[in-house]
């Protein structure tokens, strides 16, 4: 299973990478942007567990469960900003350093895309035969936590300014030096 995972890495990488020279936001920007998407399907598969539940202690539990992780979130992902962590990425690549999570989360990404895999079958027959809409949001969340270890496990390009913006810069108008303008 190390070499699927390998090679899902190294495919990952190659689009992280062209995401990098189309935008010029590093992997890193991506990885938090699509920690920022899971949080908040989180909550929106909790808020409907809330809403869709009767009972008076599930709710309790869910409201105080919901905080704790919120309150975890701002003690770990939410502490650092993006440009410190795309910083030590930047210097850890000038050094010639590969992304020490390449190696070290290798089991969990293999348990994420493992389990992605398995319960996508047994999670659709849930949906389709007993209509369950809450099992979309759990194979959601899973499939966006494998992405973001994988994301997190690849290594930026340098800095470079995305081909995107001077495509946009060059679609517009030239400001003509001759001509006053408006205050």
């Amino acid at each position: 299973m190390t070499y699927v995972d390998s090679a899902v890495l190294n495919l990952i990488e190659g689009m992280c990478r062209r995401f990098q020279t189309w935008t010029g936001r590093t992997n890193v920007w991506l990885a938090f942007q699509l920690t920022n998407l899971s949080v908040v399907v989180y909550f929106i598969w909790v808020a409907g567990l809330y809403w869709l539940s009767g009972d008076l202690a599930l709710r309790v539990f869910v409201t105080f469960f919901c905080g704790g992780v919120f309150f975890m979130l701002t003690r770990t992902v939410f502490r650092t900003s993006i440009e410190v962590a795309e910083s030590e990425a930047y210097r850890r690549v000038a050094k010639g350093l590969r992304n020490p999570r390449r190696i070290r989360d290798a089991q969990l990404r293999i348990a994420f895309l493992t389990l992605s895999i398995v319960l996508s079958y047994p999670l659709w027959l849930a949906y389709v035969t007993l209509r369950l809409r809450s099992v979309q949001l759990i194979e959601l969340l899973i499939i966006l936590t494998t992405l973001i270890l994988y994301v997190l496990a690849c290594d930026p390009l340098p800095p470079c300014a995305g081909n995107v913006k001077e495509w946009l810069r060059g679609m517009a108008p030239a400001k003509n030096a001759n001509e006053p303008s408006l205050p």
